[in-house]
């Protein structure tokens, strides 16, 4: 396998999805994309996994945890798992369609 191919794999496993909600669209007005990576994901590894598959300028990367809740499903105890969340500012002039997917 190709470095090249290699490294577009990487990228894929980063970003997880994009995160559609009605506080991610308001956010999308002001340049701001959310998506959910992985656990392990640096704030450098989501620039350069967002900057290569979408062909945009990042400017910066937040990064946030929801940890699990305890729910229960069909009248059993379960439990949902942590999930870490990326807000990715994106440079001015540069958009990402995040309805229209990969």
């Amino acid at each position: 396998m190709s470095q090249a191919r290699f490294a577009d794999t990487r990228h894929y496993d980063v970003i997880v999805s994009p995160v559609i909600t009605e506080k991610a669209t308001m956010a999308s007005e002001q340049n701001k994309v959310v998506f959910k990576v992985r656990r392990d994901a640096t704030k450098p590894q989501i620039k350069a996994a967002v900057e290569r598959l979408f062909d945009v300028k990042v400017e910066s990367v937040n990064t946030l945890i929801r940890k699990g809740k305890v729910k229960v499903f069909r009248g059993t105890l379960g439990s949902q798992s942590d999930v870490k969340k990326a807000v990715v500012t994106l440079a001015e002039g540069h958009k990402i369609d995040v309805t229209t997917g990969l």
